[in-house]
């Protein structure tokens, strides 16, 4: 088994624990104007693992990476986080990171390490890459779980 895949499931467990001891109000709360609260942070972190979840199933059927982005401020508006139960939005992130982790786990290990020259990591990636470099399907999972834990630093760092 992959390592990260394995470090990635724990920082799931983990983080759910931490993030369940932020109140309902404090998850509310915004630092400045302009920035997201805690929970719309968390709020994010749901749309991009609906967002990746496409990805990663996808890409096993096809023979490049070429994605869409997403208007991430537009989906944390649209969906009105700031309103969600927090303890029903830790819930959805767990699981559905849970989920995620049983995709990368079962992952095609060809696909996984497949160079691909077609795709959109210049756009879409946390840690982008030119799209004059080849990048794999491993690497858009390893950065999805830097994405998602970029965010919970700055949630617990904040709380």
């Amino acid at each position: 088994m992959r390592e990260w895949i394995e470090d990635f499931k724990s920082t799931v467990a983990s983080a759910a624990q931490r993030l369940r001891q932020i109140d309902e109000t404090k998850s509310t709360e915004r630092k400045a104007p302009d920035k997201w609260s805690t929970k719309e942070i968390l709020g994010h972190l749901i749309d991009s693992a609906a967002n990746n979840h496409s990805r990663f199933v996808l890409a096993q059927m096809r023979d490049d990476l070429i994605f869409p982005g997403y208007e991430q401020n537009k989906w944390v508006d649209i969906q009105n986080y700031r309103d969600e139960p927090w303890p029903a939005m830790i819930d959805l992130w767990q699981a559905y990171n849970l989920h995620l982790h049983h995709v990368m786990s079962h992952a095609d290990q060809e696909k996984l390490k497949t160079p691909c020259t077609l795709h959109t990591l210049q756009e879409i990636a946390f840690k982008t890459v030119p799209q004059s470099e080849p990048v794999t399907l491993e690497y858009l999972m390893k950065d999805y779980v830097d994405h998602l834990k970029h965010h919970l630093k700055q949630i617990f760092d904040e709380a």
